[in-house]
């Protein structure tokens, strides 16, 4: 990579995380609901299905549902610079689309992935968790956050207004996770879900998170495999939206 190239994504990143640091109240919230959702929702599934699977159906459950909420990160980055009157500034600039998209996305994953981790950590120590296959997680986990990663991406440069995101973030967010049988298992919902369950991004994190807990390496390979694929397809699509004549950034 050019050292030019090296220098305006150091930049990015900086002031990315800046933002984020400005207003951090979606940052906490979005770290300190998930403990307190899990520790409410535990109980009601260790009722119904006993400790072991109680548990790991309540830290699947939490996990999906909040990183799903959590695509509002990388989105608002992206839309923050639109309604901020700084975009046209960025198109002034030597920038190139690819590294917009990069600078904004590496705050966003290392916000998802501490996220997720806090969350398995907590379930791990006061919960009960067992992790026997860490690295099968950790890969389900990676995966997952560049699928969150590449929607918010493509929403943050498709929608117009904060209002609009927020709709598509917390209603697309629940339709995902429910549908994908991360709330409630799959089997206690209609017939019909799960015959559409496998084309929400939620399903395979949900079902790759089992997987992972149970060492099912051909399960987790082939969930990651999908969310990388969405993840691969999203970001596309938000750097042919952000490309203009000559590569590059155009108006949004």
């Amino acid at each position: 990579m050019p050292r030019e190239s090296v220098a305006r994504l150091a930049v990015l990143v900086r002031h990315n995380v800046l933002l984020m640091a400005r207003e951090p109240g979606p940052v906490l919230s979005r770290m300190i609901l998930p403990l307190v959702f899990i520790t409410l929702l535990r109980p009601l599934y260790l009722t119904g299905q006993g400790r072991t699977a109680g548990t790991e159906q309540a830290v699947v459950g939490t996990l999906v549902t909040f990183s799903l909420l959590a695509l509002s990160i990388c989105g608002g980055a992206i839309l923050t610079e639109r309604l901020g009157r700084t975009w046209d500034r960025l198109r002034g600039t030597a920038l190139r689309p690819a590294e917009l998209l990069v600078g904004k996305a590496v705050p966003a994953f290392v916000v998802l992935l501490a996220q997720q981790f806090l969350i398995v950590g907590f379930a791990a120590c006061f919960l009960g968790l067992r992790v026997p296959h860490p690295f099968l997680l950790l890969g389900v986990l990676l995966s997952w956050a560049c699928a969150l990663l590449g929607l918010g991406t493509l929403l943050g440069v498709l929608v117009r207004s904060l209002g609009a995101l927020s709709a598509a973030f917390d209603i697309g967010g629940m339709l995902m996770s429910s549908l994908g049988g991360a709330l409630v298992p799959l089997a206690a919902l209609p017939a019909w879900v799960s015959d559409v369950a496998p084309a929400s991004p939620g399903y395979w994190a949900a079902r790759g998170i089992r997987a992972a807990l149970s060492g099912d390496t051909y399960a987790v390979a082939e969930s990651c495999g999908t969310l990388l694929a969405v993840a691969a397809v999203c970001g596309a699509g938000a750097s042919l939206r952000l490309v203009g004549r000559g590569g590059r950034l155009v108006a949004l």
